[in-house]
């Protein structure tokens, strides 16, 4: 069936834009003390759910309207989980030894439109990459083959980076996911001091929002996951 989403006026927002505002105020506080160097502030909007709405729906009407490279629809009933992304980011994928990640740091309508601050933030978060995937891979073996390369969406363009390295013998998907998770393109640098101000100051949890999608197949080696952005899930019966 087609999808028929919530009425604007039913969302309501985990941070109002004074709580927005203060937990801004509160990051370029953190960032003048050297705390940090970024910190991706998040907010969860969420509404009720229409009987017999189905993800799928979702997902079908986000893929004519916005369709992008990492879209992902999982609809599982029978454990509850219903999610509908239309994630343009790569945040790992796997062919045997060897490993890559696309970070997207800057957002414009047009090419001449990036400012400094777009590549900067961006080269910043290539290097937290480079240093997630150090962990698993081999020494010498992690690269940088496109640097804030301009990638065309639908309505605007990404600065995308790609970074790869040569997986160290015996490493697990679990060992990848443990060292990578969750992606730094949207948690901040650096990642764990960025994660304790996210705990601070967003009052609910993001879910499965900014986590990962995708499929894995251990037994070949192989695997492919998004970032989990421009994402909806279903949960006690309300979409977010």
């Amino acid at each position: 069936p087609p999808w028929h989403g919530p009425p604007l006026d039913a969302w309501t927002t985990s941070l109002d834009r004074d709580a927005f505002c203060a937990g801004v105020t509160a990051i370029r506080s953190a960032i003048a003390a050297g705390d940090v160097y970024q910190v991706n502030l998040t907010r969860r909007l969420s509404a009720p759910l229409a009987p017999g709405a189905d993800i799928a729906a979702l997902g079908a009407a986000l893929g004519h309207g916005n369709p992008a490279p990492y879209s992902a629809v999982v609809r599982l009933p029978s454990v509850g989980c219903h999610v509908a992304s239309a994630s343009p980011e790569r945040f790992l994928r796997r062919d045997g030894d060897r490993v890559a990640s696309s970070p997207i740091k800057g957002t414009a309508p047009d090419p001449a439109s990036f400012l400094p601050k777009d590549r900067a933030e961006n080269v910043m978060i290539v290097d937290l990459v480079r240093n997630d995937l150090g962990r698993v891979c081999e020494w010498g073996s992690v690269a940088v083959p496109a640097l804030c390369a301009v990638e065309q969406h639908p309505g605007l363009v990404h600065l995308v980076s790609t970074v790869t390295g040569r997986l160290r013998p015996g490493v697990t998907w679990g060992d990848i996911v443990a060292a990578t998770f969750p992606p730094g393109s949207v948690t901040g640098a650096p990642k764990l001091a960025a994660l304790d101000h996210i705990a601070r100051l967003e009052p609910a949890s993001r879910g499965v929002y900014c986590g990962a999608v995708g499929w894995v197949d251990a037994g070949a080696g192989q695997g492919e996951l998004n970032v989990a952005i421009r994402t909806f899930w279903v949960e006690d019966g309300r979409l977010h």
